[in-house]
């Protein structure tokens, strides 16, 4: 049997070793949920960016004769950016690393953002622009439309100006505003609208395709291979796109609306909506989310950073003045919030 002397040497002679043992390190920081900000005086209605460290989220009039609500994160610090628009509600913000970044809403209004500064584009229409995408700078696109019966429009950037995109259903240019675009490829891209509408684009037309829905489709994003689309506004619903055919794939019991999705990598999604419903999808479907908070306002739009971080904003956004803005965020520390 050893000595207690040597014992009590031989412990404290491996103790710096066993500390310093890989399997002892402590373990990475869990993701949490955040809330950012909330109360802002515009509701937020976009959330996007190029990066974790580049990050924009547009939204309502503040209200105060600063026009909308335009937000930008560095990685570091959160900064106001002014668009040089007196009023206005912004819908959608797309763009690409090293610009241009777009913001689109009310009016018709596209701005375009480079170099620093809004400059404000020509459009051929004064309809509200819902959304925004593009597959590269040389090839954007903007949806959106009047109201959800009255007709909607597709325009394509076109040098400086947009113009209309004449493969769009003439049915669909009368009777469906459409709200989103995205796509995984410039000859593979989805715009969903009212009244169930789901037109594909193949790189030389648009086709309608049926999803199965019969309401409204309020948002499609494109990632990993796999598209996924939501909607509904007493009753949200889940469809996913598994080859040529649309899959409902709600959770049971249904949200009460769902008003953004944004898929990830591995499986990972994210989709917001009403009184601040927020669901995640695993391996195993989609469920809700634990955030460790509540949140009264609406989610309207939602985006997965390169670093898997979760971002969801939202506000008072049924009816305007869209006001209360929120945002929050899923990762392993918290952002800061001054600036806001």
């Amino acid at each position: 049997m050893p000595r207690p002397g040597i014992t009590l040497a031989l412990a404290l002679a491996l103790a710096p070793l066993l500390v310093a043992c890989p399997g002892d390190e402590p373990p990475p920081a869990e993701d949490t949920w955040q809330r950012v900000a909330s109360g802002l005086p515009g509701a937020l209605l976009s959330v996007w960016g190029t990066s974790a460290s580049d990050v924009w989220a547009v939204g309502g009039d503040a209200r105060d004769g600063s026009g909308p609500t335009v937000l930008r994160f560095d990685g570091m610090q959160w900064s106001r950016v002014s668009t040089g628009q007196a009023q206005g509600n912004l819908w959608w913000v797309f763009g690409f690393a090293g610009g241009p970044v777009y913001v689109g809403g009310e009016g018709g209004v596209i701005l375009r953002y480079q170099d620093g500064a809004f400059t404000p584009m020509t459009t051929p229409g004064t309809a509200t622009v819902f959304g925004i995408w593009g597959a590269s700078p040389d090839d954007v696109w903007a949806v959106g439309g009047a109201s959800e019966s009255s007709g909607g429009f597709a325009w394509r950037l076109s040098g400086d100006a947009w113009v209309d995109e004449p493969s769009l259903p003439a049915d669909v240019a009368t009777s469906a505003a459409i709200w989103k675009i995205h796509g995984a490829a410039p000859d593979d891209a989805w715009l969903v609208g009212a009244n169930g509408v789901a037109l594909h684009w193949d790189g030389a037309t648009l086709t309608q395709r049926d999803t199965g829905i019969g309401s409204s489709l309020f948002t499609v994003h494109a990632a990993d291979g796999r598209v996924a689309a939501v909607g509904g506004s007493a009753s949200g619903f889940i469809v996913e796109l598994a080859g040529d055919q649309w899959n409902n794939v709600t959770p049971d019991p249904p949200p009460t609306g769902l008003a953004g999705v944004t898929l990830g990598d591995d499986g990972f999604g994210v989709a917001v909506g009403t009184f601040g419903a927020v669901y995640t999808r695993s391996m195993e479907g989609w469920a809700p989310a634990e955030l460790g908070f509540t949140i009264n306002q609406n989610f309207h739009g939602s985006w997965i950073d390169d670093a898997g971080g979760v971002w969801a904003v939202g506000g008072q956004t049924f009816s305007p003045p869209f006001t209360e803005g929120v945002l929050i965020h899923r990762g392993p520390s918290e952002l800061p919030t001054e600036g806001l």
